[in-house]
């Protein structure tokens, strides 16, 4: 059995929206991590330490372990959200200028909007296609530049990690969880999944591990225990309580994350225009966020009490 995800409303929704959100705003540090603490060129290796240990970690902790339907449907969605969009998203990053990889992500909410229609038949509306739209051009203000380059695999690979993403956070609000789990078991499941992936990608590709000194050892503790274990429960401790598009559509926080980090952290000028982005992008987020929004339940009503009479009637 599978537990329901029904949308709440109020001030449970609107926390839970602001908790959901510092998940991609952690993700946004991870460009900054990756190139202040870990070393060059070894996406795959990122990548596997990023998932796979936290994922154990996390079993450990919860000790829970899915059974009958629900092994497979962890390693669906571990592969989609995990083990075939880590590698695509570094793939994009390494061959792609940071700018174009950051507006290739924030095309996610429109997959989203596409998953949603097929596998939980929601018609998108005009304002959250407006939305996407909003945040995608607000993200391409950010971080294009004028002289970046295209290139064909990576966008494609981009493009793919994005509907990857996509369709596994729609996915995992269609299945739900089971019931007795919660999302801490379910982000165990998934990134153990996902990792057990990449593993032997990892090895065929780019051999052994690369010798750790203590900053690089810092660099993956933090990508690992805060980046991936507590920022993905939140992230789906979020989908299993409001609707999918809306979690989706937070994601474009995180390339405004990125480039506000590296202002602030690394030195790195905003422009005019980029400041301008990042209001665009914000407010692509927030028109977003009212399009999904649930509207207030209607109050209980009570049925009036019978008079005595009729009671002893009856």
């Amino acid at each position: 059995m599978t537990t329901s995800t029904t949308p709440r409303t109020g001030d449970s929704y609107a926390g839970t929206l602001a908790l959901t959100a510092l998940t991609p705003i952690v993700w946004g540090s991870t460009y900054a991590v990756t190139t202040e603490f870990l070393p060059p060129d070894r996406p795959l290796f990122t990548a596997l330490v990023r998932a796979l240990p936290a994922g154990l970690a996390l079993l450990a902790i919860t000790r829970v372990l899915p059974k009958g339907k629900w092994i497979g449907r962890a390693a669906v969605l571990g592969l989609l959200n995990i083990g075939a969009f880590f590698p695509l998203l570094f793939l994009a990053a390494y061959r792609l200028p940071g700018g174009v990889a950051g507006v290739l992500g924030a095309v996610a909410p429109m997959f989203a909007l596409g998953w949603a229609t097929v596998m939980l038949a929601e018609k998108p509306s005009g304002r959250k296609v407006v939305a996407g739209l909003i945040g995608v051009f607000g993200v391409a203000l950010v971080v294009l530049r004028a002289n970046a380059q295209l290139d064909t695999v990576g966008v494609l690979a981009g493009l793919a990690g994005a509907a990857s993403m996509a369709a596994g956070t729609v996915l995992t609000q269609r299945w739900g969880r089971p019931d007795g789990v919660g999302p801490l078991a379910m982000t165990g499941w998934q990134l153990t999944a996902g990792g057990l992936f990449i593993l032997p990608l990892a090895l065929l590709i780019e051999g052994a591990p690369p010798a750790l000194d203590g900053r690089a050892i810092t660099g993956y503790l933090y990508i690992g225990v805060i980046g991936t274990a507590a920022a993905y429960w939140l992230w789906l401790r979020g989908i299993s309580k409001v609707p999918a598009t809306s979690v989706a559509f937070l994601g474009l926080l995180s390339p405004v994350s990125a480039a506000v980090i590296g202002w602030i952290a690394l030195g790195q000028a905003l422009s005019p225009l980029q400041m301008a982005g990042l209001v665009i992008a914000l407010a692509g987020t927030v028109f977003g966020q009212m399009a999904g929004k649930p509207k207030p339940a209607a109050p209980e009503q009570t049925v009036p009490e019978q008079a005595p009479a009729l009671a002893d009637a009856r």
